[in-house]
């Protein structure tokens, strides 16, 4: 079972919030704020926030703004994530991952069906790594929110958790982009 390690010390991270919807604006963008006043509260920093329609390009857009940023480590998204002709957020991010995080669906998945039940089936929440970033795509409610922040990504993304945690991998993210190619290697 995780647990802190009280003897490291917590590492702040950049953490930056996309909601995607066609009707929301930062006041009334319930879901964005909750994960906002989670992160904070956690001692992170906000890097950044926006609000983007539900549109693959302009999602991307975004996402490629903030993962070429150095200032950002962590990128969480809320909404677009459910089978309406407007979710579109696991087709606009899916694609930009380097490397996908199949056990953060899973781990949603099973903390969501003990609160909601069957109906977690309706979301699509993934994640995954882009250019050394960490992504995260959560479903655009607050409960949905709460719960992967709470259930998952405030361990993960907190340096004294054990017996493992994204924080100390992340000076690795890039190893392959870092290495040299192998003497008399063509690829």
């Amino acid at each position: 079972m995780a647990s802190i390690d009280e003897s490291k010390q917590f590492i702040p991270l950049n953490i930056a919030v996309l909601t995607v919807s066609d009707t929301r604006a930062l006041a009334d963008d319930k879901s964005g704020q909750t994960l906002v006043d989670r992160l904070t509260a956690a001692g992170h920093h906000l890097a950044a926030r926006e609000i983007v329609t539900d549109d693959v390009e302009a999602i991307r857009a975004v996402i490629r703004r903030w993962v070429a940023d150095a200032g950002v480590d962590v990128v969480i998204t809320t909404g677009g994530t459910g089978f309406t002709g407007r979710d579109v957020t696991p087709e606009a991010i899916e694609p930009l991952f380097e490397k996908r995080m199949d056990g953060f669906s899973i781990a949603f998945h099973m903390l969501s069906h003990a609160k909601i039940g069957t109906s977690t089936i309706q979301s699509r929440a993934t994640a995954g790594v882009a250019g050394a970033t960490y992504i995260f795509c959560l479903p655009g409610s607050p409960g949905a929110c709460r719960d992967g922040w709470d259930g998952i990504l405030a361990a993960q993304l907190d340096y004294r958790t054990r017996p493992c945690n994204f924080v100390e991998i992340m000076p690795r993210l890039d190893e392959h982009l870092r290495r040299p190619k192998a003497q008399g290697a063509t690829a």
